[in-house]
């Protein structure tokens, strides 16, 4: 059994990578708004938060009734219990990587989990 998995995204508006790459520690997809688009529901979560990269374009996030303006090159972690919408800006779209894990889980990171 390899000791590792690979697989290549094409352009989708949304393409989850846990059935893709068997992961068992983490949710990641890859999602893509055309200009003046919005994700259609404002959601939460019970144990996860969520990582969101902005690879290209722009836009912002509702958490929480306050608006987080994006742009490419943003990070932001959204808190399990933070009620979050995307959306595209009006003229240009936005694409970004959410990475979903389990708040409070990590017990070692880098150098501290590393074997060598």
């Amino acid at each position: 059994m390899k000791n590792f998995n690979k697989a290549t995204v094409n352009a989708s508006a949304r393409t989850e990578l846990h059935d893709l790459l068997h992961l068992t520690g983490a949710e990641i997809s890859v999602n893509e708004l055309p200009a003046g688009a919005c994700v259609p529901f404002v959601h939460a979560h019970k144990q996860n938060e969520e990582i969101y990269a902005v690879l290209a374009g722009k836009g912002h996030a509702v958490i929480d009734g306050e608006t987080v303006e994006l742009n490419a090159g943003d990070w932001l972690r959204v808190a399990p219990a933070g009620k979050r919408q995307f959306f595209a800006a009006e003229k240009e779209g936005i694409k970004y990587i959410c990475i979903q894990v389990k708040a409070n889980s990590l017990e070692g990171y880098t150098a501290s989990d590393a074997l060598l």
